[in-house]
């Protein structure tokens, strides 16, 4: 598909105005497309409620049963001693819940991001509106900014909303053993609102430029799909014993993540053009 990009539109404020009506349309897109909404609801309904649910059960009557937590050895002192002061009943659902679950849920903002970003465009040329969203009257800026935050809202907003579902059901779990609330705790307040936004922002920097160029959302969603490898191996690392990890270096692979997500973003704003985007239509 060939189009003709509209006159170039100059001023170094963002039209909101614009932003949020393309945001309302791709949003509404969403909803509708249903290849999209099952994956983005089922997969943290299945980590934020189900997996805590039956690990957390599991814990809470191995705990009651008794016997040394020797993993304990293994973690370091900053993270053991705090867990190993606690009564027994507690240590095996505060280790569990409260610590080796939280990097499983890094997976929630990242799928849901490369979910969304997938179809930015790639599903724009699906569904053969392509060239009206390219003939419309904003600036490059405006609609790369656009395409991004219909993923970036989405991604963080289920994290959040997820966060509180597991904390209702950790806490649920742990009612009567652990002696007030175990979720939140600083590590899971770190996870949630300082690394899940890197993290989303980091899959849509690729993500939005893989689907830029694709023509169909199952090509964005193939050539993206390492994007998500490497933190599900962190996830399993956690979750196994080999990486573990405490709130001052949550702290700085944030920080990390941020550094190398806003890069990526800033350039792919940078390259974003709408010949580009038609080039590969």
């Amino acid at each position: 598909m060939t189009t003709t990009a509209p006159p170039a539109i100059t001023g170094s404020r963002l039209n909101t105005a614009a932003i949020k009506a393309i945001i309302g349309r791709d949003l509404r897109a969403v909803r509708r497309s249903k290849a999209v909404v099952i994956p983005m609801m089922l997969v943290p309904t299945l980590l934020m409620v189900a997996l805590p649910l039956v690990v957390g059960y599991a814990a809470r009557r191995a705990g009651q049963a008794g016997g040394r937590i020797q993993f304990l050895d293994s973690l370091p002192s900053a993270l053991a001693d705090p867990i190993a002061n606690l009564p027994q009943e507690e240590q095996l659902l505060t280790l569990v819940l409260g610590y080796l679950l939280a990097p499983l849920f890094l997976i929630v903002p990242l799928m849901v991001s490369a979910v969304l970003a997938a179809d930015a465009f790639a599903g724009e040329k699906e569904r053969r509106t392509m060239e009206t969203l390219l003939h419309l009257p904003v600036s490059d800026r405006d609609l790369f900014v656009a395409k991004f935050l219909t993923g970036f809202i989405p991604a963080v907003s289920v994290s959040w909303i997820g966060f509180g579902a597991f904390a209702i059901v950790a806490n649920g779990v742990s009612w009567g053993v652990v002696d007030g609330l175990l979720i939140p705790n600083a590590l899971w307040v770190v996870v949630i609102f300082w690394v899940a936004p890197a993290v989303a922002t980091l899959g849509l920097g690729i993500m939005v430029r893989v689907s830029a160029r694709c023509r169909t959302t199952q090509e964005a969603n193939q050539l993206g799909g390492a994007v998500i490898l490497p933190l599900i191996f962190v996830a399993v690392g956690q979750s196994t014993g080999l990486l573990l990890v405490d709130v001052p270096l949550a702290l700085g692979i944030g920080a990390a993540i941020w550094v190398v997500a806003v890069a990526l973003v800033a350039r792919g704003a940078k390259m974003f053009t709408r010949d580009r985007v038609a080039g590969n239509s």
